[in-house]
Parts: structure tokens; sequence; C-alpha cells
């Protein structure tokens, strides 16, 4: 039977109370698909050379991959409100495996981008993981479960760059997609035996639930303010962490690749508190804590650009100015995504393949902006620059809260 709290109808699975155990499995399982999704973007400088690309094609390696995943995002997660879910996930891991397996032998720029393409949107999976974890949260606590959920999720994002980086340093870019889908077969297996069945109610066809997207957009008001403003912090974090490495490996910093991606996981400390948003949000305080997260993202992009500022003298001093900023960006983009997606997934049980498919479609064309907009920032001026363009996103981010009134 539906439970009702926080004003909204959650379904929930029946006889399925998820347990401490399922919970670390589910944020494990979303941390190793997602890392996937960002690998790319550390890899990009080795798969050139390898497979004798230019500059415009390696560039497209960092963004098919989250081309991939949008893709899956809008024609494949919807079908989690149609079809059974755990063989719905199971399939999905199939072919990420696949894809894993074949970019790993690639012969030329123009395969692996076809084969990274489909594993992106295989890697979609994620997001159906989510809402059977909130599904089975007990009543009042679905904050807390996506929040820990959530937290395995954006630790797989922040670790993502560094251990593609520490792995292809050590047996070239070729063993990351190899050692990638080794662990999403050994997943699968896993989940075969673990994961719930999660039969949905609804009875239309795909295209029509396709088509219903255009329609939960226009009747959901919160969807979209808390998909914009998750796109809004996701282009900021797209934006730093993409120019991050350029000003890392100048004075007077001068880190070479192993450097940063060290530097790479100092961010995943800001994950540690993505709980922490999930039970403030079962509390009742989501508009409070949105803003708060909005201000922190502005105060570490403010601290970024005067660690920036830095040209020479001791190099520790501004490497721990900028250590902090990234754990303060970290923080404000996880705890706005954790907030959002609470939300999200309170407002209609029957479409929350759907819901949760919008969501964070949205905000990776929020991510997919930031990142190109960082080479252009980097371009016309620099370190300062993509700084402030990343504060003025968190500014609009503030303006939507405040329009948006409370929830």
């Amino acid at each position: 039977m539906p439970d009702i709290h926080d004003g909204q109808l959650c379904e929930r699975l029946p006889n399925a109370t998820i347990t401490g155990p399922q919970t670390l499995l589910f944020a494990a399982s979303t941390g190793i698909i997602v890392t996937n999704l960002f690998a790319p973007q550390t890899l990009v400088g080795l798969i050139g050379p390898s497979l004798g690309g230019g500059a415009a094609s390696v560039g497209l390696v960092a963004m098919v991959t989250l081309l991939g995943y949008a893709a899956g995002l809008f024609f494949l997660v919807p079908m989690a409100d149609l079809a059974e879910n755990r063989a719905l996930i199971l399939r999905m891991l199939v072919m990420a495996a696949l894809a894993a397996g074949v970019a790993a032998f690639a012969p030329t720029i123009a395969s692996l981008l076809i084969v990274l393409f489909v594993l992106g949107a295989a890697c979609s999976a994620i997001q159906i993981l989510v809402p059977i974890a909130a599904s089975m949260a007990p009543p009042g606590e679905a904050g807390r479960v996506i929040g820990d959920v959530m937290s395995g999720l954006m630790i797989g994002i922040l670790l993502a760059r560094p251990l593609a980086s520490l792995i292809a340093d050590a047996w070239g870019w070729r063993a990351f997609y190899g050692l990638s889908a080794t662990a999403l077969v050994l997943l699968g297996c896993v989940l075969a035996f673990t994961l719930p069945d999660r039969r949905p109610e609804a009875k239309s066809s795909y295209g029509a639930l396709l088509a219903s997207l255009f329609g939960l957009l226009r009747d959901e008001p919160v969807l979209c303010r808390r998909a914009l403003t998750a796109a809004l912090a996701m282009a900021a974090f797209s934006l730093f962490w993409t120019a991050a490495a350029l000003r890392l490996a100048e004075p007077p910093f001068s880190l070479g690749q192993r450097g940063i991606a060290l530097f790479a996981l100092v961010g995943a400390g800001g994950a540690v508190v993505t709980p922490l948003f999930g039970r403030a949000g079962d509390h009742g305080w989501t508009r409070s804590a949105t803003i708060a997260c909005h201000l922190v993202l502005i105060g570490a992009m403010a601290l970024a650009a005067w660690a920036g500022s830095f040209l020479s003298g001791v190099s520790w001093q501004p490497l721990v100015l900028m250590g902090a900023s990234a754990v303060l960006l970290d923080i404000g983009v996880t705890g706005d995504q954790t907030l959002g997606r609470r939300a999200v997934n309170l407002l209609r049980p029957e479409a929350r393949g759907r819901l949760n498919g919008l969501f964070v479609g949205i905000f990776f064309i929020g991510g997919a902006i930031g990142s190109l907009l960082a080479g252009v920032a980097w371009t016309w001026g620099g370190w300062t620059c993509v700084c402030g363009i990343g504060g003025a996103f968190g500014l609009v981010a503030l303006l939507v809260d405040w329009i948006g009134g409370p929830e």
C-alpha cells in the first residue's frame, strides 16, 4: 500500500523496507557505474595520441559519454515506469559492460565515440536504482535514504578523474575500460541476487510515456525549479573541474598528472555531508538548506579565484586554499542535488522514473554547458574568468530560490 508523508503520496515496495547493507549496496552501485561518465575527461590527453585523433575529435571524447547518458535519461529511464525494474537494470548493466569492453579495444576515435555513447546511455541505470531505493525507504525517511545513496554517487563522480588518471598512468587508458567492464559484470551478478522486483503500475505505451515528459515539465513547477538550480550548480561544478587541471599545471602549483589526480581526491571530502542534506529535507528545511548550498557555491568560487591569483611564493598556501574551495564547491553542488532529488521523488510515485530522468537529464545538460564554457572562459580571461562565471551560476540559482518561494 502507498504511504502518505510530507504531504505527498509515496509509493513503497510491498514488504520491502531498505536495510543498512542494502543502502550501502545501492550507494556503491551508483558510484561504480558513474565513474564511466567522468573518467574520459582526464583520459583525453592519452586517447588522442594513441588513436591519432585531432584536437576537435579528441574533445568529443569528453562529451560523448555525457551525451549518451542524457539520451539514456530521456529514452531508457522512462521505461522504469513501464517495465519490471530489476530486469531492466540488469539488461542495461550487460550493455554497459559490453560497451566498456569494446572501448578497451577500440581501434579508432570514431569507433570509440560510438561505444562511449552506448556506454553513457547504459549508465543511466543509475536513475532507476535511486528511485527503487527511495521506494523502499520507511515513511518520512526518503530524504535520508536518497542522501545516503547520493553520497555513493557523488564519491564516484569525484573519484572518477583521479582513479582513471592513476590507472592510465600505470597501465594505459585502455586498462581503465577493461577494469570497468569487469567491475560492471561483477556488479550485475551481485544485483541479480539482491535487487527486489519492482513492477510499475503504468499501463500506457512507451510512446505515450515519452510524450508525457512535456506534460510533467508543464505541470510540476517543483520539478522545473529543482532541475534548473541543479543544472546551474552542475554547470559551476563542471566549469571548475574542467579548468582546474589547466590552472594547477601552472605556477605556483606546477602539478603533474599524478599531482592533479591526488588534488581531485580532496574534493571527495564534500560528499561526506550529502546524507545531512537528505535529513534536512526530511525535517522540512529544504528551502533554507538549498539557499545555504548556493551561498556556499558562490563562496567556493570566490575562494578559488583568490587561490588562483597567486603567481609565485610558497605553493602550499594557494594549494590549501584551492583545495578548500574544491571541498566547499562539492558540498554546495551535492547538497543542491540531494535536496532536489528528494523533492522530485516525492511528486508522483507512478511517474518516478520519468521524473528522475527529466531531473538528471536537465542538470547534466547544465554540466555539459559548464564543460563547454570552461575552454572559452579560460582562453578569454583565464582562471579569474572561470571563477566569475561559476559564481554567476550560483547567483542565478539564488535568484531562482527567491522567485520560487517555499516548496
